[in-house]
């Protein structure tokens, strides 16, 4: 191989690194802002008014591109910080398939109150559904689908997650 062949492959591969290098500096940064956006972009609610949104699950098999995952602590509902880069992959995702529907499904484990593992599935898809509808994906788009149990025999991080699916 002469040395300018050498040189041009030296250089394509130091582009593509550069390449890579920047879309992980994006991806870290869009799902910074995700992440800033759900925690600090509520709206103020008047004092004593009650505000309560009609959440409509619809009960269909689960199907479509997984697109995302997002995990959550034992028996908290609230996005953890970590999921932002999780979050922002799958923004960018769903950015590029706009017409595109998407179902948010959370899970549960099998044990304890079933319904209380239900409630608490559903507030994990709703708080999900948040932080996309304040990355910019429009609400119209995003459905919620019925709490799932998850596997007994699976590992216990994988019954306390949502997942971020886009169906036709």
């Amino acid at each position: 191989m002469a040395a300018s062949e050498q040189q041009d492959d030296s250089q394509r591969a130091a582009l593509w690194i550069v390449g890579l290098v920047v879309a992980a500096v994006l991806l870290v940064l869009l799902g910074r802002v995700v992440f800033n956006q759900l925690h600090h972009a509520k709206a103020p609610v008047a004092q004593g008014a009650v505000v309560e949104e009609e959440v409509v699950l619809i009960d269909v098999p689960l199907s479509g591109d997984l697109v995302g995952t997002v995990f959550f602590a034992v028996a908290e509902s609230a996005v953890p910080a970590e999921a932002g880069t999780d979050l922002a992959k799958a923004v960018v995702i769903l950015a590029a398939a706009p017409t595109r529907k998407i179902v948010i499904a959370g899970f549960h484990d099998a044990s304890g109150d079933p319904l209380k593992n239900a409630a608490l599935a559903k507030a994990r898809a709703i708080a999900a559904r948040e932080a996309l509808k304040a990355a910019g994906i429009d609400a119209a788009r995003l459905q919620l689908r019925k709490p799932e149990s998850a596997l007994a025999d699976g590992p216990s991080e994988q019954a306390r997650r949502v997942e971020i699916r886009l169906v036709d």
